[in-house]
C-alpha cells in the first residue's frame, strides 16, 4: 500500500507567528501549482484525505477539480497541533517559561493549554490505522506536525518523552513524499 503525504502550500501569515490549528489560507498560486504537479502522478480512484483547515482543503479541492476520479475525505485527525492560547501570537513574545515547561515534559505538556504532542501522535496513529485497515493507496493533504508524527510512528514511536525526539526535517510547503506501508 502507498500513501502520498502532501504538505499544504505556503500559508498566508506573517513569519514568526505561532499557528497550528488556526485556519489561515495558503497562497493560491502555490496551491494551484502543487495540485497541477501532483495530479498527473496519482493513480486513478484514490481517496484524498485532507485536514479541514483551508490551507489543506484548498489543495485537496484543486486535486479533485483536476482529477474528478479522486474521492475527497475530510478528517479532523489530520489537523496541525493546536497551540491553544499561543495561536496567533508572535513566537518571540511567548514567555520563556512556557517553552521551558513544554520542553521539560515535551510529550505530555499542552503548550498553550490545548493539546500535547502525544495527543497529536494518538490521533494521527488512529487515522493511520484506519487508512491501513482499508488496504488502499491514498493521499493525505496535511501539515508539518502530522507529517512529523507519521515519521515517528513509522519508527515505532507512539509517545515522546523529550523534545529532541521530535523530527526536525519535514517536506517543504507544497512538497510531497511517497510512503509504502
Amino acid at each position: 500500500m502507498k500513501l502520498w503525504l502532501v504538505r499544504h502550500a505556503r500559508p498566508l501569515i506573517d513569519a514568526g507567528i505561532c499557528y497550528g490549528a488556526t485556519d489561515v489560507p495558503a497562497d493560491a498560486e502555490h496551491t494551484q501549482a502543487t495540485a497541477t504537479q501532483l495530479a498527473p502522478l496519482l493513480p486513478a480512484g484514490l481517496t484524498v484525505w485532507t485536514s479541514p483547515l483551508q490551507r489543506c482543503s484548498a489543495l485537496a479541492d484543486q486535486l479533485i477539480a483536476l482529477r474528478p476520479d479522486l474521492r475527497l475525505r475530510t478528517d479532523a485527525r489530520l489537523v496541525e497541533l493546536n497551540f491553544g492560547c499561543w495561536e496567533g501570537q508572535r513566537w518571540d513574545t511567548i514567555p520563556r517559561a512556557a517553552y521551558d515547561d513544554w520542553t521539560a515534559s515535551f510529550g505530555t505538556a499542552r503548550f498553550g493549554g490545548r493539546e500535547s504532542v502525544n495527543e497529536l501522535l494518538q490521533r494521527v496513529a488512529a487515522a493511520r490505522a484506519e487508512a491501513q485497515a482499508l488496504g488502499q493507496d491514498a493521499v493525505w493533504v496535511t501539515h508539518a506536525g502530522v507529517l512529523r508524527a507519521l515519521a515517528l510512528l513509522e519508527q515505532g514511536l507512539t509517545t515522546l518523552d523529550q523534545a529532541p525526539q521530535w523530527p526536525q526535517s519535514v517536506a517543504a510547503w507544497g512538497e510531497w513524499q511517497l510512503q509504502s506501508w
